[in-house]
């Protein structure tokens, strides 16, 4: 895995959130059956980690600027880095004790992702990249999958749901590829999907809607592991639009024409 120092200060930062999160997640179990229910003290599980992060990212690079999901962008005296933060990536999941989310590190230079880190503080599955450096799990290297069809492939997707998105284009682009794909994946987090993307364990991804905190550190790890990101119109404006496609070249080129037709019908 990587040893650089930037990529020590992302994970030291990442593993002393994880802390609090994963004791927070057991009690969200028993918090199920209250009748006031886990959703406030989810919220406020989520800024502890994230206070937790500032405050360790920025012991250790202090000039840098700060953009979490809880708190907003705060400047630094350095202008040309930022640190991208969720400290916690599928809020959702955990709300409802399932362990699918991460806390997600990204490091902005200009406006240029180069170091990301996304861990799951339940499966304690690590990935790291740092741009020319590769992308890893663990202490493993990360190459995206090598499949070609498209009736092979297994894909991610995050899915509109009621009250944001467009709940028709979804369905839309969501029957496109259904009936060319060997199967759909929805598991509720956009860092982890973009990080087992990485991994091979899928094969392509797909959302809109989404904010630079939910996909920065999955961006450079997915770049690093070989995939191709970008958005919709086939070009590097996730952060403005919002909206992401993700694969290897073959994958990503045939998901970007299937979604294209599906927001022309």
């Amino acid at each position: 895995m990587l040893k650089s120092a930037l990529i020590n200060v992302m994970v030291a930062a990442a593993r002393k959130a994880s802390r609090s999160l994963k004791r927070d997640f057991g009690e969200v179990e028993q918090l199920q059956v209250s009748l006031k229910g886990p959703a406030n003290f989810v919220t406020a599980a989520d800024r502890r980690a994230e206070e937790t992060l500032r405050e360790e990212l920025a012991k250790a690079r202090p000039g840098y600027g700060f953009l979490g999901e809880e708190g907003g962008h705060r400047k630094g005296t350095d202008k040309t880095h930022t640190w991208i933060v969720d400290p916690l990536d599928g809020t959702t999941n955990f709300l409802h004790g399932l362990p699918q989310f991460a806390i997600s590190i990204g490091l902005q230079r200009d406006s240029t992702i180069v170091a990301g880190v996304i861990y799951n503080p339940i499966t304690d599955e690590l990935f790291v990249a740092e741009r020319g450096k590769g992308a890893f799990l663990n202490d493993k290297r990360l190459r995206v999958a090598a499949r070609l069809r498209l009736t092979e492939a297994v894909i991610a997707v995050g899915l509109p749901h009621y009250g944001r998105g467009d709940l028709e284009l979804g369905l839309r682009e969501l029957a496109a590829v259904q009936k060319r794909v060997a199967g759909l994946r929805r598991f509720g987090s956009a860092a982890l999907d973009l990080a087992y993307l990485a991994a091979g364990r899928f094969d392509g991804y797909w959302e809109r809607n989404l904010k630079p905190w939910d996909i920065a550190a999955g961006l450079i790890i997915v770049r690093e592991a070989g995939g191709f990101v970008t958005d919709f119109e086939g070009r590097d404006g996730m952060f403005t639009t919002g909206h992401i496609v993700a694969g290897n070249e073959t994958m990503h080129r045939e998901l970007l024409t299937l979604l294209q037709g599906a927001a022309k019908e």
